[in-house]
């Protein structure tokens, strides 16, 4: 279960310091896989931050009582200096793998990233496209309660895509994931709630089918029905 209670988010270098999140105030139940959709620049990627712990909300706290990944597809925080093989060692060390599970974390992203010579190349010659693979693979590598993805299916080539989406398949059922994604299939495939943002605001459906619905409806000039939980705006 994940807590997120009364968060907001804004960021002082944005112009005019508007708020990117308000309010959000709703509880993500154990076992259960959630959409996130909305427009690009509705605070998808910033909430899923927040989730991950790697970003922090203006106001407010997140709760989590299970293993949560960092965001699948977000692959800034890599040390640039350091190989693929040294980024995907240092993390497995942080973790307190054994060094016989460190050399299997290794083997294992290696294999599913296929960046071939790059692997033992430094980070910061890697393309995004690259650094999102072996974010990609490393967070499989270990295991979590949830996965958050953003847009983490639309790396790479067809074939990697393919393998992409079958990854996620396979571990639905022993993890559920928090997913980002323009490709809505694989949303309504993959995915049992959906969560959709609109000028900083979240709307909760306990179908995510009744999310997409409702995104449609918005950018195509429908009112639509909001969700059955909303996290109500207030001003500053």
């Amino acid at each position: 279960m994940i807590e997120i209670d009364h968060v907001y988010k804004r960021y002082r270098r944005q112009p005019g310091g508007g708020w990117v999140l308000r309010d959000i105030n709703l509880t993500i139940p154990q076992g259960v896989s959630v959409g996130l959709v909305g427009r690009n620049g509705a605070g998808k990627s910033t909430l899923l931050r927040i989730i991950g712990g790697i970003d922090q909300p203006t106001r407010g706290q997140v709760r989590r009582h299970c293993r949560v990944s960092w965001p699948i597809g977000m692959a800034g925080d890599f040390k640039g200096s350091m190989t693929g093989r040294q980024n995907v060692k240092f993390v497995a060390r942080i973790h307190g793998t054994s060094d016989a599970e460190v050399q299997a974390i290794i083997d294992r992203v290696e294999a599913f990233a296929e960046l071939g010579e790059a692997f033992n190349r430094p980070i910061s010659t890697y393309s995004s496209g690259m650094r999102s693979r072996l974010s990609f693979g490393m967070s499989l590598a270990f295991e979590f309660d949830v996965y958050l993805s953003d847009e983490a299916t639309a790396v790479g080539d067809r074939q990697f895509k393919r393998k992409a989406a079958q990854a996620f398949k396979d571990r639905v059922g022993q993890a559920s994931l928090i997913m980002v994604s323009h490709a809505e299939g694989i949303l309504r495939e993959l995915c049992d709630a959906g969560l959709y943002l609109e000028d900083g605001i979240a709307y909760w459906y306990d179908d995510v089918h009744d999310a997409i619905a409702a995104y449609h409806a918005a950018t195509e000039g429908g009112s639509g029905e909001q969700g059955e939980t909303q996290a109500a705006a207030r001003d500053e």
